[in-house]
């Protein structure tokens, strides 16, 4: 009797191992996965000059992150700039000009990114973006300068947009790998004893 009781304890020190490691792995994936943000990117039908910083407020943006610009080109554009040219909606000299109609835009860093309209009458009507990516905890890099003048900006209370598609996938993917591992995590416990 006392060999199955042994054997039994082993069977189920095995599981245990082998669901803490799957709870491990799942962790691990959920908390990497990068994200796509799908942005309709027109002038905003309200006028709104907080439209597109709501939005970007109602989210939050980490390295690897990628922004996913949708709009018509030939009609319209997305420039990276600093904060001074996204106040003044100037268009020349951006850092970065993109023209394709389908504009992915991953980030690279932590900190404060302005995006305007490629078209000044456009920008003026409130096709502007700010996002600001958290600093990457995970990592111990040494911190990367902010882009010249940059502040953060103000974060307005209000009602959450409808998500985007990329968002609500990847919100549904995260709850549905957390699911998994507080089932994997219970299962674990009941092994245990």
């Amino acid at each position: 009797m006392a060999n199955s009781i042994l054997r039994f304890s082993d069977k189920g020190s095995k599981a245990h191992h082998a669901l803490g490691l799957l709870c491990l792995m799942l962790l691990m994936q959920n908390s990497s996965a990068a994200r796509d943000f799908l942005i309709h990117w027109n002038v905003p039908s309200n006028n709104s000059a907080s439209f597109y910083n709501q939005w970007a407020g109602n989210n939050r943006f980490q390295i690897g992150d990628s922004l996913v610009f949708n709009y018509s080109s030939g009609q319209d554009s997305v420039l990276e700039v600093t904060k001074d040219a996204y106040e003044n909606c100037r268009t020349e000299s951006p850092l970065g000009k993109f023209t394709d109609g389908l504009t992915v835009f991953t980030f690279n860093r932590s900190g404060p990114f302005f995006f305007i309209s490629g078209n000044k009458d456009n920008c003026l009507k409130f096709e502007k973006l700010i996002v600001v990516v958290l600093a990457d905890r995970s990592k111990h890099l040494a911190p990367v300068p902010p882009s010249p003048g940059a502040e953060p900006p103000v974060i307005y209370q209000t009602p959450a947009p409808a998500p985007t598609p990329g968002a609500a996938a990847s919100t549904f993917i995260g709850l549905i790998n957390s699911f998994g591992v507080f089932a994997a995590a219970a299962a674990s416990l009941l092994l245990a004893f």
